[in-house]
């Protein structure tokens, strides 16, 4: 018989202050200085300087039209800044090549975008875009890490919405990038779904200490998966810190 996920297992879900605890000394990887950015007379973003370290989830929430999409887009230049910039470690974004920074900052976003086809040749795009061959066995096992053996050779119009949001992931961790942005990943998903790509979220971050920022609606979510929140207002930065803290006060 299939158990039916609820939301009291969802809450079971290991937070990180007991599964992936940052340590003080782990290096910063993403640092976003003054970021904005401004549509005519529109402010999206609003001076917004936050780091992110190794191995480290945060959690980006807010109210609708907050702008954490767009401080979300502005992180891979998605989108260009009107002013400020990000370090990627410490490089500055602007003098990287966009495609290799989109390969060390990968961004899943709320509804799996999938090439028409096999699922290996999802896997496969972004290192052949760089002139780098995986090799079947390669794209069997980071299958079979998100959870998927066994389905290189399936097509992608005959996955769940869960098991696509898992090819997504797979798709951008064959980049091997340094960041992950998610945006809104779990949001179209079924509770069960929902728990099994947390938890696949959680053990990524801790195994492969890639610095995470995660926006999303859901405040459990930030609490289940995120070390630290940030709380964005009108395109402004009004508050971060350790995840306990920021939801008790909200």
């Amino acid at each position: 018989m299939t158990k039916t996920t609820t939301s009291n297992d969802l809450a079971q879900i290991t937070t990180p202050a007991d599964f992936i605890p940052t340590p003080k000394a782990a290096p910063v990887v993403l640092e976003t200085r003054h970021l904005s950015r401004s549509v005519g007379q529109r402010l999206l973003v609003q001076d917004v300087s936050m780091a992110v370290s190794a191995g480290e989830i945060v959690a980006v929430i807010g109210p609708s039209g907050a702008g954490k999409s767009s401080f979300l887009r502005l992180l891979n230049r998605l989108d260009e800044p009107t002013s400020g910039t990000v370090l990627l470690g410490s490089e500055d974004y602007r003098s990287i090549v966009p495609r290799e920074l989109r390969r060390r900052v990968g961004m899943v976003m709320q509804t799996a975008f999938l090439f028409p086809g096999m699922i290996s040749e999802n896997i496969a795009f972004g290192p052949r875009q760089r002139g780098a061959a995986m090799t079947p066995a390669q794209i069997a096992s980071l299958l079979e890490r998100v959870g998927l053996s066994g389905f290189a050779d399936r097509a992608v119009n005959n996955l769940s919405g869960g098991e696509a949001q898992r090819v997504a992931l797979a798709r951008t961790l064959a980049n091997d990038p340094q960041v992950l942005l998610l945006d809104e990943p779990t949001s179209a998903l079924d509770q069960s779904s929902v728990q099994g790509v947390e938890e696949l979220l959680l053990d990524i971050v801790r195994e492969r200490r890639v610095a995470c920022v995660i926006v999303t609606h859901n405040r459990e979510q930030a609490r289940r998966l995120s070390n630290r929140t940030m709380v964005m207002e009108a395109g402004r930065m009004i508050r971060i810190g350790a995840t306990r803290e920021i939801l008790h006060d909200l």
